[in-house]
Order: C-alpha cells, then structure tokens, then sequence
C-alpha cells in the first residue's frame, strides 16, 4: 500500500502530526509520501500533483477546507481520501489527533468508504460556457455588500422560483451542514443523492429551503436594482462575477469525493459530538 500525506501546514499542530504519522507508517510497512516542498525524514518525496497518481490513499491534516480542497482534487484520480482533523470544526475528518492508533486498519483494508455526492457549476454567458467548477459543499450567489437585496430566478425543468434575498445557496448533502444549515435550511444524510436550495435572509414569509431530487439540474439567474455587485462562490472561494446576463447552471458531478472511515461513529453521532449538542444520539 502506498500513501500521501498533504498537511495543511498553517493549522496549529499540524507539523507536529506529520512527524507522528511518518513514524505510524513506516512502523506498519506502508509505503508514505509528502510533497517534495515539506522536508521530513520519514517520507519518499515528489511534487504535490504526482502524489495522486502514486497513491493507494490520500491522507489529509487539516480543518474541513483542507479536506475539501483535497478530496476534490482526488475524485479526479478516483482516489479516496482520509481526513485528520487539525482545524476547529473538523466536521468532515474521520479521525482527530489522538486516535492515530486507528491508522494500524489501513493496512488490512479495515475500513469502508463513504461516496459523497458532488456539484457541477457552469458559468454561461451569451450561449457559451465560459468556466466550470466542482462543489463538495455549496454553491452561493450573493450580493458584494452586506444587506444589499439581490433579485434571484432559479429554474427547475419548465418551471420558475423567485427569490428577494441577501443571496441563495445550493448544497449537497455534504454541505447541509455548512453555510445552508446556518441559514436554516435542513440537514440531510451526506450518503443520500439531493441537493437543497437555501435561500438566504429572504425578504418573504413564504420563501423556504426546497429539497431535489439528484436528477434534477437547475439554472439560475440574479441582478440587482441597485448595480450592486453579485458574485459566485463555490466552496468558499469567490469564482465568479454575476452579470444581469450569466446564467449557473447546476446539476449532480459524474465525480464523487471518496471519505474514508476508520472509526464506527455514525453520521449521527458525529452531528451530535462535533456541534455540541446536549442530546444523546
């Protein structure tokens, strides 16, 4: 088996998890490489782009934005990826960094692997698509100012949604429990194949989440009576400017991000221990 470990060197701990796993693999036998940039003894090293054709497994140490950036970089080299947690949340990784004991099980393949659903996010303009992004966890359409009112038609099959609010998101299953659940939408089962609209701080009393079907794509357009510029951001990062004429189109990935699970926690256990929440599960 071989692996590559891609840390996130900014986050508090992280160096010194790297020095930890190097010495947990080569006790196992398991083959390990870090990127060529990172000096640590107890890893092969090759540029950060190679190590996703080379390894077996991704390993990741970082918060969920870590994670993220890396998994989806590795559904396109169909490789799983397993998340160490060294951010706050964490909500994604599957392990933190007391339980490295846990890494023994991937030797003996002792594991299972969660296929999360993905976004596929087309910028059109005039007829043409002028760029195309992948989401793990949302898309969102806002305004470039805070409580600036944007105008938002969201299209499913023949039919139209309208919305005045400070923005919209679309997340997948995974997302649900990012940005959307903080703008009330609902949390959905991340094996599940959905997506959620989201509308955010909607000027209604009737605007509400609505929940699709995997099938479905969705275009959506938005301006602002006030030139207030609209922007597109897709898994946190600012992509794209929103002009009266751009049309979004979103639909489900061929991709999936593969997550790797070493542990028996359920989705449901982890809602409950990662949010702090008094109830027990």
């Amino acid at each position: 088996m071989v692996v590559a470990v891609l840390p996130n060197l900014d986050k508090r701990g992280s160096a010194e998890v790297v020095e930890k796993l190097g010495k947990i693999l080569k006790s196992q036998n398991i083959e390990a490489y870090i990127s060529d940039s990172i000096c640590c003894t107890d890893f092969k090293h090759a540029p950060e782009d190679e190590l996703y054709r080379i390894a077996d497994i991704i390993i990741t140490i970082g918060g969920d934005g870590t994670i993220i950036r890396y998994a989806k970089r590795a559904a396109e080299d169909n490789k799983p990826v397993l998340g160490i947690n060294a951010g706050r949340m964490g909500y994604l990784a599957n392990i933190e960094q007391n339980e490295l004991g846990l890494l023994s099980k991937l030797k003996n393949a002792e594991y299972f692997i969660e296929k999360r659903m993905m976004l596929n996010i087309s910028v059109v303009e005039n007829g043409n698509v002028i760029n195309e992004y992948t989401a793990l966890n949302d898309a969102v359409i806002t305004s470039g100012f805070i409580s600036r009112i944007v105008d938002i038609s969201v299209g499913v099959g023949n039919d139209y949604i309208s919305y005045r609010a400070d923005g919209l998101i679309v997340s997948t299953p995974t997302g649900s429990t990012a940005y959307s659940m903080s703008a009330g939408g609902p949390i959905i089962d991340p094996l599940t194949e959905s997506f959620c609209i989201t509308p955010i701080c909607s000027h209604s009393l009737s605007a509400k989440p609505i929940l699709l079907g995997a099938d479905n794509e969705i275009k959506v357009k938005a301006f602002s009576k006030k030139r207030t510029d609209i922007y597109l951001t897709v898994d946190g990062r600012k992509v794209a400017a929103m002009k009266p004429y751009t049309e979004v189109y979103i639909k489900k990935s061929e991709q999936v991000a593969q997550l790797i699970r070493l542990n028996n926690r359920s989705f449901y256990k982890t809602l409950s221990y990662k949010f702090k929440d008094s109830r027990s599960v």
